[in-house]
């Protein structure tokens, strides 16, 4: 990838001020919950300059690219998951590739969103609509990819993906996304956190055939559900938060489950990045047929210029290298 420049010095300051991108692993009520929080200002800043979007594009593309990296602390191994969202709205969908080693590439299908009116609300579903979200998982030995696919209704990308676990993983999840902007549209905060019930089952074989993981919860355990529920939804904008500065991550967690008795597990660095390359590109055009080559180096354009639709890389490509 061409890492793309943040030009604006404002906007670089204040990024040079705040706490450092970070993604944070916790557990909480005795490992019966697990999530993650995610502080990625200057990630959503660099996933913009890549595509040089606009701040309706940037808070799309921002939410999805922010509730796919919360993805890569629930992966196994060497694993890459592709999230493609395919709606009925004005911006027909985006795609999302998070990596297990901490990288995360993204793009809309639609960088310049048509509007027909100015913004008055974060009601995405007049550009997303109702449609499908699929996750598409590929482990490090297998051939395809495992695939499963839910119907959402595009209102709000968090709830989205929320939706997709309890529909195709039957696992009761919650995300919580927030993009912060200026006055001037600048990014100034980002970041997104998830919380996840684990199943009773596990542990020794005796142990985890004594429980039955369809077993209604009982009384306690639905307590303890429900303030874990009310502790997260009281939770303020995680992009307010990380913009002012005036609270850290680890503020962040136990401020809001401190009942819970939450322990930090791991931090993690996660990045926007894309393996694309200019040998890459160039290996992919040498591979064309050979009346196309030979038009190419006939009529040009010399040099070609290509744009890697993944991260907005662009590529130009001598004729007389190919």
């Amino acid at each position: 990838m061409i890492k793309a420049e943040i030009t604006d010095k404002t906007l670089s300051e204040h990024l040079s001020k705040i706490e450092e991108d970070k993604l944070r692993i916790f557990t909480m009520a005795d490992g019966r919950i697990r999530g993650a929080l995610f502080h990625g200002t200057r990630f959503i800043n660099q996933m913009r300059a890549q595509h040089n979007l606009g701040i309706l594009e940037t808070y799309i593309l921002g939410q999805a690219s922010l509730c796919g990296a919360l993805t890569i602390p629930m992966m196994k191994d060497m694993e890459h998951t592709l999230i493609r969202f395919e709606g009925t709205g004005s911006a027909d969908g985006y795609t999302v590739e998070a990596d297990s080693t901490g990288s995360v590439r993204s793009y809309l299908e639609k960088e310049h969103i048509p509007l027909d009116k100015p913004l008055e609300n974060w009601n995405l579903k007049p550009f997303l609509g109702a449609g499908n979200l699929t996750f598409s998982r590929i482990h490090k030995d297998d051939k395809y990819p495992q695939s499963s696919t839910v119907d959402v209704d595009g209102e709000n990308i968090a709830i989205d993906f929320a939706s997709y676990f309890a529909q195709s993983e039957q696992i009761n999840t919650a995300f919580n996304s927030s993009i912060q902007f200026d006055k001037e549209g600048r990014v100034v905060g980002a970041g997104a956190m998830y919380i996840q019930v684990m199943p009773k089952t596990g542990g020794t074989a005796e142990l985890g055939s004594q429980v039955d993981s369809h077993a209604e919860e009982d009384a306690d355990e639905e307590e303890l559900l429900r303030k874990v529920e009310n502790a997260f939804k009281a939770c303020p904008s995680i992009g307010l938060l990380y913009s002012e500065g005036e609270v850290d991550s680890e503020d962040i967690i136990l401020g809001l489950f401190r009942e819970f008795q939450p322990t930090i597990t791991m931090k993690r660095d996660i990045i926007y990045d894309c393996p694309c390359s200019k040998d890459y590109f160039l290996n992919h055009i040498r591979g064309l047929p050979q009346k196309d080559l030979e038009d190419i180096r006939k009529n040009g354009p010399d040099p070609l210029e290509v744009v890697c639709r993944k991260c907005g890389s662009v590529y130009h490509i001598p004729v007389n290298e190919i």
